[in-house]
C-alpha cells in the first residue's frame, strides 16, 4: 500500500516551550504527533478537576486541513486522565497556542509534568460541504433510528 503523501504544516515554538522538543510521531506508522506539557511548574489535576495545559507551540495549518486534538490511550487507561473535548478542533486560520483541556476521570490525584506527553495531534484533511434543502431525505434502511438501533452485535 503506497504512503500518503506528506503535507507541510508550519510551527512556532513559543518562549515558554524553548527547551522541549517539537511533536513528533512515536512510531513510522503513528496517526498522531505527541503534544507536550508546556507547563512553568508541575501542575496538580485533584480528582474530577480539570486545567488548560499549555503546548508551546502555534500552528498553520493549510486550508482544507484541521488538527484534531485526541486523548493518549495509555494516560486514560493508566491514570484517569482524558481531554475534555475530543476530539478537539484546530481550524486552518487559527495561530494562537495550542491548548489541552485535560481532566481528571480517577479518585487519585495526577501531576501533570513539564514535558510530558499529554495528547495527540491528527492533521486531518477535510472536505467543504454545501447544505441543500430538501422536503423529504432519501430513504435509508436504517432510517431514524438513534443510539442502539442497530443492536448490541
Amino acid at each position: 500500500m503506497p504512503i500518503p503523501e506528506r503535507t507541510s504544516v508550519l510551527i512556532t515554538r513559543l518562549p515558554h516551550a524553548g527547551d522541549l522538543p517539537l511533536p513528533g510521531y512515536a512510531s513510522e506508522q503513528a496517526s498522531g504527533l505527541d503534544l507536550l506539557a508546556a507547563v512553568e511548574e508541575s501542575i496538580l489535576l485533584q480528582p474530577g478537576e480539570y486545567k488548560l495545559i499549555p503546548t508551546g507551540i502555534a500552528l498553520a495549518i493549510p486550508p482544507g486541513y484541521e488538527g484534531q486534538v485526541r486523548p493518549r490511550s495509555g494516560l486514560a487507561l493508566n491514570h484517569g486522565i482524558t481531554l475534555l473535548n475530543s476530539p478537539g478542533t484546530i481550524d486552518a486560520d487559527y495561530r494562537g497556542e495550542i491548548k489541552v483541556i485535560l481532566i481528571n476521570l480517577s479518585s487519585n490525584i495526577y501531576t501533570v509534568q513539564r514535558g510530558e506527553r499529554i495528547a495527540q495531534l491528527v492533521i486531518h484533511a477535510l472536505a467543504r460541504v454545501e447544505l441543500t434543502i430538501v422536503e423529504e431525505l432519501p430513504f435509508s434502511n436504517r432510517g431514524g433510528g438513534g443510539f442502539g438501533h442497530t443492536g448490541k452485535f
